[in-house]
């Protein structure tokens, strides 16, 4: 009841600066859902509601005068075109025409909500640092907000909060209620954000700090210098998921880093993985990291370097999902499925997929292609149907094909790729059977998993790319090694192809099972 009776009295407070033609045709009764009004000149004023609604206001467009009224009442502009209205959480933003004139305002009504971190009030508690990761509107900020307060009074901590925009905690020299006894450091510009991080720490001695939206390399350093003098971290970061921020390389160090390591060949073995791979490269930023699927749903990784050492080795993984209901009386867990045990062993590889494993969908995988034939990939994609869709974006890709004999052309466009940590897979030769192997390579799909195609001439492709790769190892040392069954026209192509490279091949079994046998002599 005081946070309705404190949204009132913020309410009553922006609808005092509203235009009269604008308060006129509002209601408090119509502002439950309502997330901003917005005034352009020369139109209508509009209202958009949760959701996506957008109500036209029944009133004459807006003018100057409008503008001007609104503009009076507030402080002045920021750098970043923002103010706001002392004492609340209202943010009102402003559009400039070329010659610096505000001709738009944006006004988004901010809201104190309360039972928003119910379901993750226990983890709140234990004193580590919390990782927040969700698309805009979500509720990011008002659970930064909420935590403020819970950790500030409840458990009497030494809370600063780092407040860029002042959407934390308000606009004003006096932080709004709802965060509590919590402090506020105000950030002057954006890019000065990161040195207010660090100052916050050398200065006031906090046990928590807060900050919403770590969006740039140096901000995720002074993260991890807040982290690394044991001061408990609480923040928010551009990404919509775990999966995405280790593939951002400006943040990935927030969850310790990425880097290519080459393996030995035993060792590659062992993991069933070639042999250069993507492992972490030191302990996280944030021991936990919480995805803000909508509202209501968080999905928890309890162990941020136990998360990402599993993603990046393809294991399945899936977080805690926790849910709040509407009305904040009942919290519900679905506990966290053991791994299973071949996982574990490190036996097997698995493909991870957050859509798979959260929301129980079959992951769609993004492929770039250079100097591969578009044409025989998506043919390949639609006959072993195969969950692969083709971009024109190396950032948006999750899998690189290139052409092994053009890779120096494309220099930029791969270093683009090892840059974002996209794994590049190459192929011989714009051939069918080629292609296809590495597509099966590129998904880990094992034999059997997938149907194989039909039809003589892929059939003898990739019989032929078979015995390449089986001359190959003969001449690498390898002292004999068996094809597979094939029939009696193919074999043919076989025993020449292996004469071309002066082995022995010799035709064994009997029936459907007859194949080649290849050695040296």
């Amino acid at each position: 009841m005081t946070s309705n009776l404190q949204f009132q009295n913020d309410l009553e407070r922006l609808l005092a600066i509203m235009p009269r033609k604008v308060v006129s045709n509002l209601s408090y009764e119509k502002m439950d859902d309502v997330i901003e009004i917005v005034l352009d000149i020369g139109r209508v004023p509009e209202v958009r509601h949760a959701g996506g609604r957008i109500e036209k206001l029944q009133c004459e467009t807006v003018n100057d005068e409008d503008i001007a009224f609104v503009t009076s009442h507030l402080q002045e502009f920021t750098h970043d075109n923002r103010s706001g209205i002392p004492g609340t959480l209202h943010r009102i933003s402003a559009i400039r025409n070329r010659q610096g004139k505000v001709v738009g305002l944006t006004c988004r009504i901010g809201r104190v909500v309360t039972g928003t971190i119910d379901c993750i009030k226990d983890i709140c508690t234990q004193g580590k640092s919390i990782l927040f990761l969700g698309p805009p509107g979500v509720g990011k900020t008002t659970k930064l907000r909420e935590i403020s307060r819970l950790v500030a009074d409840e458990l009497g901590k030494r809370v600063v909060i780092v407040d860029t925009s002042n959407e934390i905690a308000g606009d004003g020299d006096v932080p709004h209620p709802a965060v509590g006894s919590a402090r506020r450091m105000q950030v002057p510009q954006p890019e000065f954000q990161k040195d207010i991080m660090i100052e916050a720490v050398e200065n006031h001695t906090p046990e928590v700090i807060v900050v919403d939206e770590i969006g740039t390399e140096p901000e995720a350093q002074a993260a991890r210098t807040i982290a690394e003098r044991g001061v408990m971290l609480i923040a928010t970061a551009h990404g919509n998921c775990l999966e995405s921020l280790i593939k951002n390389p400006t943040l990935s160090d927030l969850v310790g880093g990425i880097q290519s390591v080459t393996l030995g060949d035993d060792e590659a073995k062992r993991r069933a993985s070639q042999k250069t791979v993507l492992e972490r490269e030191k302990q996280p930023t944030f021991d936990i990291v919480i995805e803000i699927l909508d509202r209501n749903t968080l999905a928890v990784y309890k162990n941020t370097s136990e998360a990402v050492d599993y993603i990046l080795r393809g294991w399945p993984i899936r977080p805690e999902i926790r849910k709040v209901e509407e009305k904040h009386d009942e919290i519900k867990v679905e506990p966290k499925p053991e791994i299973p045990q071949d996982a574990q062993d490190n036996s097997m590889n698995f493909s991870f997929s957050r859509q798979k494993y959260v929301e129980e969908v079959k992951p769609l995988k993004k492929l770039y292609l250079y100097a591969v034939s578009r044409t025989i990939v998506e043919k390949l994609i639609e006959r072993l149907d195969l969950n692969l869709e083709l971009t024109r974006n190396i950032e948006d890709a999750d899998i690189v094909i290139a052409h092994k004999n053009f890779a120096k052309g494309g220099a930029k466009i791969l270093s683009t790729a090892k840059e974002y940590r996209i794994q590049i897979f190459y192929v011989k030769t714009n051939s069918m059977a080629q292609i296809q192997k590495v597509l099966k390579d590129a998904l880990d799909i094992q034999p059997g998993d997938v149907e194989p195609l039909q039809g003589y001439a892929d059939e003898t492709e990739l019989a032929l790319d078979e015995t390449r790769d089986a001359i190959k190892s003969i001449m690498e040392g390898a002292e004999s090694i068996e094809l597979a069954p094939r029939n009696t026209h193919i074999r043919k192509l076989q025993h020449e192809l292996v004469d071309q490279y002066n082995l022995t091949s010799t035709s064994i079994g009997e029936g459907e099972a007859r194949h080649l046998k290849i050695t040296k002599h």
